[in-house]
């Protein structure tokens, strides 16, 4: 780090720079609240999807008992064929979200099959969409932590180091120059007196 200089135009930029921090962080301070609400929200999201899967998963344990039956083969019945992820900005934050999905049911002889195979076919599809929504849902709030981490560091940076700093900086430089100015004066004044002392002799 460059040595403090101790003169006017250094004290002027000192001052410049402590105002444009003192006015850059409670905009920074306010993007992190807002990211801190987002996550919170991200979070909660996560929660009522996981819930929601545990549910669809009961269901298929409440309402097909069958399906534990020996000879109904149902594995590739339902399967995520593809999904397609957006980016959206939430507070200047980049978050993937579920632009569209395909979950295909193979399909398969209704005459071959037991009449409980189609709602059996469709709650598996609700809880593949389910588990995807949850999936990114995670991301999600993987990144607003990141990002609040983040913003947390530079608010701090600015809180802790930068402001302190250059208030210090004001105040050695302001002491220095006050006391340059009274060594001024002293000097002046016994220059004028040494003066006065010569013209009197």
């Amino acid at each position: 780090m460059a040595r403090l200089q101790l003169n006017k135009s250094s004290l002027a930029r000192e001052q410049t720079q402590l105002k444009s921090y003192e006015r850059f962080l409670p905009s920074l301070d306010l993007k992190r609240q807002q990211l801190m609400a987002e996550r919170v929200r991200a979070r909660e999201e996560v929660d009522r999807l996981e819930q929601k899967v545990q549910a669809l998963v009961r269901q298929v344990g409440e309402k097909l008992p069958m399906l534990a039956q020996q000879g109904v083969a149902l594995d590739g019945l339902v399967t995520l064929k593809d999904y397609k992820v957006k980016e959206v900005n939430v507070v200047g934050v980049k978050l993937p979200d579920l632009d569209r999905i395909e979950v295909v049911v193979r399909p398969y002889s209704v005459l071959a099959k037991p009449h409980w195979v189609d709602a059996a076919a469709l709650l598996l599809h609700d809880v593949i969409e389910a588990r995807v929504r949850v999936k990114i849902a995670e991301e999600r709030v993987r990144i607003f932590d990141k990002a609040v981490a983040t913003i947390t560091q530079r608010v701090n940076l600015f809180e802790k180091v930068l402001i302190p700093r250059a208030k210090a900086n004001i105040k050695k430089i302001r002491i220095y120059l006050s006391d340059e100015q009274m060594q001024a004066v002293v000097r002046s004044k016994i220059s004028k007196r040494k003066h006065a002392q010569e013209a009197l002799t």
